[in-house]
């Protein structure tokens, strides 16, 4: 029925259409099965992409060809970018999305793809011979052959929903589970675990009172995502409100906590520590009198509200009870419940830097499967897993990145490295090195890369070039030209910023927390002609590298010393279990991990100095 594929991927979630999309356009024949081909790219919980850290890592997903930026332009509704307040390296653009759109366009994107072949039916189980991977079987018993293959099944494997004392299986509301591969997994010699996540309440926006809220408007000037010509900026946006909970609410609430799965021990799995429950929002934070929930619309053509920060697995009743206390929602009325969900999930330090499975040659597993939670994580991951499927088959080298190189290598480093017994989330805060790591050069760090690969196009470099270039040309420009009191200080007076007493760099007055380039062009006809030429991102990346220059230098200098470390390889064979100098800790863990470079071996949990000392000798170092 089927010919042999090079990649199929199993699940049609955000990691699988990426993985699909990455191996595809790499020249790979791809085969995406999904039980359910009506919600390819569904969004299971918040109608929104990117945010804190996530934003950096959808930026980065496009820079290497990946289509989630794209479909994010296409569909948003509205767009934010996040921590202007603060430095560069904090700011994170996010948008608000239309649901159904955005499912629409990958789709779309999807099947306008060359090599990509879809089925729908469930896949119970794996082909494995002489040890490898090498196809799969659909639930009707069908055996589809291929080279590599990719797993990124979501919430599915063995999911139980959760809605007080009911449960039942399914892998999303409406939706049922996905059987047979954990238990072969395991049997092969995986080990498995079980996490759970959450979503709360949908809402009849018809039935709120707006007036009680505090509105949220996107950005006066909204940006985008994808690098590329592609996408435009918005030209309208849909607000979002903020309400808060209070103690009538909380009280309500803890009404239902004896019927509670999460209190009563039916829910085994751990939660997410940083998207918790509102039960463990108002049990965790008791001192609290009130806890902020954004009332989030889920497109343009829909009444339904997502009321992001009240996910709850409470019984039906006591939720739409606790909805009604909370201002503005006294009349509301109540689509569907919030729900939580338990499904396997295999600790990802059995994988290697490629994401492929350490037990099973050519198999690949990306998204919740790994422990995360996320569409950013998950979109990440699959795009890298079917990036290196492809390279695995076509006997090329692995493509793996750095720390230092995209929070796409601090995620896949940290969860291979480290591991994770609860879902694992991205900020910035995992990045040692986000000062290099911002949304704003996400192109000129990856581009080059992926043009190398050959998943991004000619045009797609010749922009980053460009931007290169300008940049280049705009801080040679304040480095070498001066400007008098006359032309600056009525600005500077403006700002709130101290007058200069003679002529100076324009560089020296720019690095003024307080003055951006474009202040430069109020009272000066000549710059504002000059500057004007160049894209808003091109003075944007050049501001924002003249403005942290000795920051990014040092980042630059430390990165250089541990990049040392991980040019020293160990190898997958490598012998932990004779070095005997080694703590029995030491053996345990780099035998379990076996770490690819001495850089990785020093960032597992229990390794210390001495330890890597010990390997430095042994390997002649």
């Amino acid at each position: 029925m089927f010919s042999e594929y090079d990649v199929i991927v199993v699940g049609a979630g955000h990691a699988g259409c990426e993985a699909a999309a990455a191996a595809a356009n790499l020249g790979s024949k791809v085969m995406l099965v999904t039980m359910n081909m009506q919600t390819i790219a569904q969004m299971s919980c918040n109608p929104a992409m990117g945010g804190i850290a996530k934003g950096q890592i959808v930026r980065e997903i496009d820079a290497l060809g990946g289509y989630s930026g794209i479909v994010s332009d296409r569909s948003a509704i509205q767009f934010r970018m996040l921590n202007k307040s603060k430095g560069a390296a904090m700011w994170s653009p996010r948008t608000q999305n239309d649901r159904t759109l955005f499912a629409q366009e990958w789709r779309q994107m999807l099947e306008n793809t060359p090599n990509v072949d879809f089925f729908q039916d469930m896949v119970k189980g794996l082909l494995i011979e002489e040890g490898r991977c090498c196809g799969i079987v659909t639930g009707l018993g069908i055996k589809i052959r291929s080279k590599a293959v990719v797993l990124t099944n979501g919430t599915f494997l063995n999911g139980i929903i959760h809605i007080g004392e009911k449960q039942f299986g399914g892998g999303r509301t409406g939706e049922k589970s996905s059987t047979g591969i954990t238990e072969q997994l395991v049997s092969l010699g995986m080990e498995g675990g079980r996490m759970k996540t959450g979503t709360p309440p949908r809402i009849d926006g018809r039935s709120l009172d707006y007036s009680k809220m505090e509105i949220q408007t996107g950005d006066e000037t909204p940006g985008k995502f994808s690098f590329s010509g592609k996408t435009k900026p918005l030209t309208t946006q849909l607000p979002c409100y903020v309400a808060y909970t209070n103690d009538s609410v909380h009280d309500l609430l803890r009404t239902g906590f004896e019927k509670s799965p999460m209190f009563s021990g039916r829910i085994k799995g751990l939660g997410p520590r940083y998207c918790p429950s509102i039960e463990d929002k108002i049990t965790r934070f008791a001192e609290r009198t009130r806890h902020q929930l954004f009332v989030e619309p889920e497109g343009w053509n829909t009444v339904e509200i997502y009321l992001n920060g009240f996910s709850t697995s409470l019984d039906e009743r006591t939720q739409y009870e606790a909805l009604k206390k909370i201002p503005g929602f006294e009349k509301c009325k109540m689509f569907r419940p919030g729900y939580a969900i338990e499904y396997d999930y295999f600790p990802p330090q059995q994988l290697q830097l490629t994401l492929e499975a350490k037990a099973i040659p050519n198999l690949y597993l990306a998204g919740q499967i790994n422990g995360t939670t996320g569409y950013e994580e998950a979109a990440c991951q699959g795009l890298m897993a079917g990036i290196n499927a492809h390279l695995k088959i076509t006997e090329s080298d692995p493509f793996i990145l750095g720390r230092s190189e995209a929070y796409i290598g601090v995620l896949i480093d940290d969860l291979v490295t480290k591991g994770t017994d609860e879902p694992y989330r991205m900020f910035t805060s995992r990045a040692e090195y986000r000062i290099l790591l911002r949304q704003d050069n996400a192109d000129i760090r990856l581009t080059p890369r992926a043009f190398d690969l050959g998943l991004a196009k000619k045009e797609q470099m010749e922009r980053v070039e460009k931007k290169l270039k300008g940049t280049c040309e705009i801080i040679q420009y304040f480095k070498s030209e001066s400007i008098s009191p006359e032309e600056i200080n009525p600005t500077l007076e403006i700002l709130g910023s101290a007058p200069i007493n003679q002529k100076v760099k324009m560089f020296g007055v720019l690095t003024r927390p307080d003055i951006t380039i474009l202040d430069f062009a109020s009272d000066n006809p000549v710059f504002k002609d000059y500057i004007l030429k160049y894209e808003m991102e091109t003075i944007e990346e050049a501001e924002i590298l003249m403005k942290y220059e000795g920051y990014i230098v040092k980042e630059h200098e430390v990165a250089e010393k541990i990049l040392r470390l991980e040019n020293i390889r160990l190898g997958t064979d490598f012998q932990y279990s004779q070095l005997t100098s080694l703590s029995n800790e030491a053996r345990e863990k780099l035998s379990k991990v076996q770490p690819m470079t001495i850089g990785q071996a020093a960032r597992i949990s229990g390794i210390s100095p001495s330890d890597i000392s010990i390997l430095m000798v042994y390997l002649g170092r």
